[in-house]
């Protein structure tokens, strides 16, 4: 994903306050050999980029004087109420240096599964992103999971994925998180019953019709 951004000259307070009367953020860009540079961006074409999924999770592309860098949205700094974007931080990739970065889980499939479908049950989304190690050419927008085989009483857990190549989770400890958990749907055995009751047929006054009487023996 590519962004245009303009080099600062003036920095503080005061300064950025005028800058974003004018429509424009500020921001920096870190990391690297160089150093910190000071930049400024159209808020309008910012505010539209930070809702898409792929501008916080993949290594964009920034114009900036006319050259192109490579870059990792690190942080953004929302106004409490209203819909303004006070700052934001990148961080210069280095092509051949791993980096840690959250990828989101696009889930699918779970209506299919055996679960849901026909065993009364719903499936829970634990986690919806992991962090990953890998180089920047490696780094995934996502990640999908195919949930069409869900079954009851089993779990989705983090060994159960099928990462990229050159990919490697991220665990801090944490031995084979659960990333999906099976839940039964309270009552759920009972639904069939009460569904074939409901359907049985009815007679005057909503009340199921009697049986029919044998005729008498002569």
């Amino acid at each position: 994903m590519k962004f245009v951004a303009f080099e600062r000259a003036k920095q503080g307070t005061g300064a950025s306050r005028r800058l974003r009367i004018t429509g424009r953020t500020p921001g920096i860009v870190y990391g690297g050999a160089a150093e910190t540079t000071l930049i400024e961006l159209d808020h309008n074409a910012l505010w539209h980029a930070i809702k898409k999924e792929a501008f916080h999770a993949s290594v964009l592309d920034m114009e900036l004087a006319g050259k192109e860098h490579k870059v990792l949205l690190r942080d953004v700094q929302m106004h409490p109420f209203k819909q303004l974007i006070l700052h934001i931080d990148f961080q210069r990739v280095d092509e051949n240096t791993k980096l840690h970065m959250k990828v989101p889980l696009h889930f699918s499939g779970d209506e299919l599964s055996p679960a849901v479908k026909t065993e009364g049950c719903i499936a829970n989304h634990v986690v919806t992103e992991i962090e990953v190690l890998c180089l920047p050419k490696d780094l995934p927008e996502f990640i999908a999971v195919d949930l069409s085989g869900l079954k009851k009483g089993v779990s989705l857990h983090l060994n159960d994925l099928v990462l990229p190549k050159g990919v490697t989770a991220v665990t801090h400890g944490k031995n084979n998180p659960v990333l999906v958990s099976v839940v039964a749907i309270a009552g759920a055995a009972e639904a069939a019953p009460a569904a074939a009751a409901a359907a049985a047929p009815a007679g005057k006054g909503g009340k199921a019709a009697p049986a029919a009487k044998a005729p008498a023996k002569k």
